[in-house]
């Protein structure tokens, strides 16, 4: 059973290492630009840097509530201004867009439990409490 949360970390970080990568994509930076972040073509790329660190804070265990926070503090924003399925008329993509805002506030449910219990045992951040 002590396994259980190293496996959760692993499945939970996985989406933010590759998503990291995506962030580097024009069509991400495309994306952005339409809903109208300014300065898109680095706030990007930014972002992908910081959900590659997080990931990594979590997979490893190593300060993982500091980057639980960090991914609640890159999705909050991400969730409410990229995925507004309220504004969209067209019904397929209307439920294309819920189901992703849903996703996403299920993974800042997530990251809230990891910044309260921590990354649990088999991680960098019990070894190093020893």
């Amino acid at each position: 059973m002590n396994y259980i949360p190293l496996i959760g970390r692993i499945l939970f970080s996985t989406i933010f290492m590759y998503s990291s990568i995506a962030n580097f994509s024009d069509y991400f930076v495309y994306e952005a630009t339409a809903k109208g972040i300014p300065y898109s073509c680095v706030i990007v790329p930014f972002v992908g840097i910081l959900e590659l660190l997080a990931g990594l804070s979590i997979l490893t265990g190593f300060m993982a509530k500091w980057g639980a926070w960090l991914i609640i503090l890159i999705m909050l924003p991400v969730t409410f201004i990229m995925h507004d399925f309220w504004n969209i008329d067209d019904p397929v993509k209307h439920q294309l867009v819920l189901m992703t805002f849903m996703r996403n506030l299920s993974i800042i449910g997530a990251a809230l439990m990891i910044s309260f219990f921590g990354a649990g045992p088999y991680s960098f951040d019990v070894y190093k409490a020893r």
